[in-house]
């Protein structure tokens, strides 16, 4: 029987959250780059997760601030220790808000095969009751059938059987039109791995719109079926690049009805900063950089050509 850790499993509204704004982003480099500071304390960093009441997985770099709500943290863990990836659920909404991970090029190794079952494809996640997430595979549902899309990817787990094995979770899953998720997204996907094979490591949290409210003329959260299930209108995708010491971001946001057909040929037109990714979404990201440093990395991103970006 395969194990799973859970560190803490409470509401995130009663440990340390907060968000903040930020300007929109640029298309340009900055003159050099940029090498974060330290503060002396956790404490000193006004929007970091840094509480002694919180574990301190919260802590890691690709955390993003914690939610104001019915959220439960969920740290998935393989046998051997090692962090596979966190995720936020709302187990009011029963949805996900993020999937945080890293990737270096150790854990692109492919050691195992994709997580294939004839009865269980998409499992419970041991880490919480049933009674806070879906009894059953809600994505099945009225006559419609959604893909399943991993938020924290098959393909970015195939180091470990284990670790694959967790990407399937209910919980790592956000409802998303086929031709989207085997289109734009998994080219989106593609293209995060071929950045993480040129740093020394890419922190990346990924996720879905479920709280509401518009952008761009439309609402966030696309449709409600019947059963409670929440379909996003939008998804995205922060990246925290480090390499020699420097630290740089960028964020690629995408709406999955107007985009889906897109051949994905030119994703630089995706790529935003994470600030501007913070007013759309209303989440912090990798808060728990020094501020002076979130402060100036996310204000704007290296040309798309250094990440890749077409």
């Amino acid at each position: 029987m395969k194990k799973f850790s859970l560190l803490i499993a409470l509401p995130a509204g009663l440990l340390l959250a907060s968000a903040c704004g930020g300007e929109g982003g640029v298309d340009e480099e900055p003159t050099t780059p940029v090498t974060p500071t330290t503060p002396t304390t956790p404490s000193a960093q006004a929007n970091a997760n840094a509480n002694p009441a919180t574990p301190s997985e919260y802590r890691r770099l690709e955390m993003p601030a914690l939610h104001r709500g019915s959220d439960t943290v969920l740290v998935h863990k393989t046998a051997d220790g090692m962090v596979n990836y966190i995720t936020e659920w709302d187990f009011q909404k029963r949805a996900q808000r993020w999937s945080c991970y890293i990737l270096t090029q150790d854990l692109l190794q492919q050691n195992t095969q994709r997580y294939t079952s004839d009865d269980n494809q998409y499992p419970q996640d041991p880490l919480i009751d049933t009674s806070l997430q879906w009894s059953e595979d809600p994505y099945y549902s009225n006559g419609q059938r959604f893909d399943h899309g991993h938020i924290c990817p098959s393909a970015d787990r195939l180091n470990s059987s284990e670790a694959n094995y967790q990407t399937f979770f209910l919980t790592n899953m956000q409802p998303q039109f086929n031709a989207f998720n085997a289109g734009l997204w998994a080219r989106m996907e593609a293209k995060v791995r071929a950045m993480a094979k040129t740093c020394d490591t890419l922190y990346v949290c990924k996720g879905g719109t479920i709280d509401g409210g518009t952008f761009g003329g439309y609402n966030k959260v696309y449709h409600t079926l019947a059963n409670g299930l929440l379909v996003p209108r939008y998804f995205f995708m922060a990246l925290l690049r480090v390499n020699g010491g420097n630290y740089s971001t960028v964020a690629l946001w995408t709406d999955q009805i107007t985009n889906s057909k897109d051949s994905g040929s030119s994703l630089s037109r995706y790529a935003i900063s994470i600030d501007e990714l913070e007013e759309r979404t209303g989440i912090d990201f990798f808060c728990n950089l020094p501020d002076a440093t979130e402060d100036t990395v996310e204000k704007t991103f290296y040309s798309t050509v250094s990440w890749g970006l077409n």
